[in-house]
């Protein structure tokens, strides 16, 4: 007889189009028939995933309809990427690493957002949602009652979390959540405005801490990189990498020594946190890349991406799949001490 499959929760990191890492761990993992996902915390690029995810897994499309709508989504945003300024140079393949450091349209957008006022720098109408709306049917997303959705954002007023549902997702929801306020301008919703989810929680574990269980981290936001950023440009994406890192490197804390979690949206109120934390790492492959990389969405690279998170995944599985439901696989040194570790998964 066949063992019934295991329940999963996942929370997905944002990262830009290191995004594409996630979708290759989601990948794998839909394909695994041990696993059910039944909620999901997401951030950023991790909640667009997610929201793709439930679109395509909605009203019997299941796994097979997520996986696809997964790869309709970046194969999209691949193409869409050829009639970007932002694209890689001739030297820029030569360097690898999906590196853009030759790009003039790459270091004009960071100088542009550093040196001149945000109404000049900043896009008042976010193409981002309009994006969304064209690629996602969030009727879907939110019929899709199998599995429950959390996607964070940050509000600019108090500088707390928001926790948006799966009941209330839309196109603007989603994009405030992935709204970096060096590129768009913030998202109002309800009155209030929003930016990137990662500078409350990347992703935010409360929301699966409340349901118990297992929870797998996919981890696509390097913690530690091996080479100094030297440019303007990547010295303030390191800075963001290290602030949208924060965050989870707090929670996770606060799990193994307190064993709970402050609310988001309310400080006074405490989440337990009677879980199991896994994680996919993609820390190893990742900060090899050039830091540039990350605005790097043309479709090879994003392929490439896809299948570093595959290998992760199946890397992951082969060590720890017989675990899940008995015991946490997290080895917290590859968030609290990352530049110790060895090769492997984490």
């Amino acid at each position: 007889m066949n063992s019934p499959a295991k329940k999963l929760s996942l929370g997905l990191q944002g990262g830009g189009s290191y995004g594409a890492f996630g979708w290759g761990v989601l990948d794998r993992l839909l394909e695994d028939q041990r696993f059910d996902v039944n909620a999901i915390s997401g951030t950023s690029g991790g909640a667009i995933n997610a929201a793709v995810l439930l679109d395509g897994f909605a009203r019997g499309g299941g796994r097979s309809g997520a996986r696809q709508a997964l790869h309709r989504f970046w194969h999209a945003l691949g193409t869409m990427s050829l009639f970007s300024p932002v694209r890689r140079t001739p030297a820029d393949y030569l360097a690898g690493s999906g590196s853009m450091q030759a790009s003039p349209a790459y270091h004009l957008m960071q100088i542009m957002s550093a040196v001149l006022p945000p109404p000049m720098t900043q896009v008042s109408i976010n193409p981002l949602a309009t994006m969304l709306g064209s690629l996602i049917d969030f009727e879907r997303v939110r019929s899709c009652e199998e599995i429950d959705l959390f996607v964070t954002a940050t509000n600019v007023r108090t500088g707390k979390g928001k926790i948006f549902t799966r009941d209330e997702l839309d196109a603007s929801r989603l994009a405030a959540s992935a709204c970096l306020p060096q590129v768009f301008s913030g998202v109002e919703v309800d009155g209030e405005t929003y930016w990137d989810g990662g500078f409350a929680g990347n992703p935010s574990l409360s929301p699966l801490a409340d349901q118990g269980g297992d929870i797998l981290i996919v981890q696509n936001n390097p913690i530690a990189r091996d080479r100094l950023p030297l440019s303007v440009a990547d010295i303030a994406n390191r800075a963001s990498e290290i602030a949208f890192n924060t965050a989870f490197v707090r929670e996770v804390g606060a799990i193994g020594k307190f064993g709970m979690l402050l609310d988001e949206e309310q400080a006074e109120q405490t989440h337990a946190s009677a879980v199991r934390l896994h994680m996919v790492s993609g820390n190893e492959a990742l900060q090899n890349l050039d830091i540039s990389s990350k605005f790097n969405n043309e479709w090879p690279f994003l392929q490439e991406l896809h299948a570093m998170g595959c290998q992760a995944a199946q890397d992951w599985l082969a060590a720890h799949a017989d675990q899940v439901g008995l015991q946490p696989t997290l080895d917290r040194r590859a968030i609290f001490y990352p530049e110790t570790l060895g090769k492997g998964v984490a």
